[in-house]
């Protein structure tokens, strides 16, 4: 009775988990630039006893092991917005943002200009060009950024977005609802990857398939807390049958 308890706690913690991991889908579904989770499982079996003197054979027990949390970075839908500092990458590579915590790289290209006239995430990240942060001038009026992420004004070229693009996208860690940190150094954008003024880049999370994953995964959850529950209601009439002994 205890192995069955203990193999289906594995798996309740399991399904706890990946049902984080869908609400945070489901929460983000709007959320510009967000890139959809999705866990990874593996079977763990529990090491047979050394001894073996026993009447019948050890068996192995079989628990179920969250092994990671990927993320899956396929493309948003690109909407159209208007605004000037709006901008989205079709193709391959992240922009590049300075945060107090160093360098971070999004799929969000909803910038804003704050009051030092930097262009910024909305969570106040700076924008950074090949050469630096990027700052207008109050006088200046008409951005325009171009297809290669060149940004120009009435005064003339400020820039261009530094674009990063890694070799291996599931080293990079999640912070937040669309940065990343990466350990790898990028490389520059190839001329195949083409930045959108006046739109951004969408979730790309899949609404009807996150919500038939999500009553999906409650109903294994709750059909694992009810096994869990007849176990324990057997345990206790085991321990009652055996103390009720005759005098």
């Amino acid at each position: 009775m205890e192995n069955a308890s203990l193999v289906g706690l594995s798996r309740q913690v399991a399904l706890r988990r990946e049902l984080d991991v869908i609400a945070n889908n489901v929460a983000n579904m709007n959320t510009s630039g967000f890139k959809s989770g999705q866990m990874t499982f593996d079977e763990f079996l529990m090491p047979r006893a050394r001894d073996d003197a026993f009447p019948r054979s050890d068996r192995s027990l079989s628990f179920v092991e969250d092994r990671a949390t990927w993320h899956d970075f396929s493309g948003g839908a690109v909407q159209q917005t208007g605004a000037p500092t709006d901008v989205a990458i079709d193709g391959e590579g992240f922009f590049a943002v300075q945060t107090e915590a160093g360098v971070r790289y999004t799929r969000n290209g909803a910038f804003q200009i704050n009051s030092a006239g930097e262009l910024v995430t909305n969570e106040g990240a700076r924008v950074l060009s090949n050469a630096g942060p990027i700052q207008f001038a109050p006088t200046e009026t008409g951005i325009t950024i171009g297809p290669d992420g060149t940004i120009a004004t009435s005064e003339g070229v400020r820039g261009k977005l530094r674009i990063a693009v890694f070799a291996s996208l599931q080293g990079m860690t999640k912070e937040g609802s669309s940065l990343f940190r990466a350990t790898e150094t990028p490389t520059d954008a190839t001329a195949r990857t083409r930045v959108v003024q006046g739109a951004v880049e969408k979730s790309n999370v899949r609404p009807i398939y996150e919500m038939s994953r999500l009553v999906e995964v409650t109903r294994s959850y709750e059909s694992v807390t009810s096994m869990l529950q007849k176990q324990d209601e057997m345990r206790r009439s085991a321990i009652e049958r055996l103390a009720d002994v005759p005098a």
